[in-house]
């Protein structure tokens, strides 16, 4: 399993802490387990470090053989969890998109603060359904995904979009220009799309800033599209999958690279002028 973040490693390494303990509790080495289990004994050492995930299966033996059948479901829990903090695209999208969107509207219901930059498109509160299905056509191209459910997976982000309007959220929003002049979905439905952000800019909730061009970029580079939830979560859409962070020193990583993106953004009259110009760029 991929750990690319602290927070993935920190999980399986309280996992492993646990597993460990029940071992202990039962009498066992890790040299009896491994001979109860059919296991090298390096196995039981580098799941209870951290170094190597358990299976399913692998948890269900270990309850097993150390008497503690009844911790399970609860371990098994722990461990889809761990799993969840890192989904590769083949396997989050493998069910279809519609589901995978039904799962992160559940994450916007809960989320009063919202901090979205982007380097890559439009992103999903300020996106008109046109521009969602190109973006999503797109990326089926790119990843060969299921396309069966693209048109209803468009009305679920749109359903998404709801939480801009309840009292008490607020999106700070920084996009790169390059954002608004990368032609998705052919020149028609970016000029709407351009055009809708020129009034979805004027919510009351929503605060968009865009960093110019020719920005110079020696406090903090471009990056990965990332999200934060409140203080409590991040997710960065990576080429490989999806990546969701729950770390707090890491969470305050991003928390300065957006403090920093929004240094180098514009924003009011000067961010509706670039919105301009690029509608103007696709005539």
């Amino acid at each position: 399993m991929a750990l690319p973040s602290s927070s993935a490693q920190h999980a399986l390494e309280l996992l492993g802490s646990r597993l460990r303990e029940l071992r202990l509790s039962a009498g066992l080495s890790g040299r009896d387990l491994g001979r109860l289990t059919g296991w090298h004994s390096s196995k039981v050492s580098k799941i209870e470090y951290g170094r190597q995930a358990p299976s399913v299966a692998d948890v269900h033996a270990w309850c097993l053989h150390c008497g503690a059948e009844r911790f399970t479901s609860e371990l098994t829990a722990s461990l889809h969890a761990v799993e969840g903090m890192f989904l590769e695209w083949q396997r989050l999208e493998g069910s279809g998109l519609r589901k995978s969107n039904e799962a992160e509207a559940r994450v916007w219901e809960r989320t009063k603060r919202f901090r979205i930059y982007s380097s890559t498109v439009i992103p999903g509160p300020l996106q008109t359904g046109p521009y969602i299905g190109a973006v999503l056509r797109s990326l089926q191209r790119q990843r060969q995904f299921p396309d069966a459910d693209i048109d209803e997976t468009v009305q679920v982000r749109l359903d998404k979009q709801k939480v801009v309007y309840k009292p008490g959220n607020s999106f700070a929003i920084v996009i790169e220009e390059s954002v608004l002049r990368a032609p998705i979905g052919g020149a028609e439905v970016m000029a709407a799309q351009l055009g809708y952000l020129l009034e979805a800019i004027a919510l009351p909730a929503i605060s968009l800033g865009i960093i110019p061009l020719d920005t110079d970029r020696s406090s903090i580079w471009t990056a990965e599209a990332f999200w934060m939830f409140d203080d409590s979560r991040v997710t960065v859409e990576l080429v490989s999958g999806y990546l969701t962070i729950t770390q707090p020193h890491e969470i305050a990583l991003y928390r300065d690279a957006f403090s920093r993106y929004t240094e180098q953004a514009v924003f009011g009259a000067k961010a509706r002028s670039f919105i301009a110009a690029a509608i103007a760029a696709t005539a």
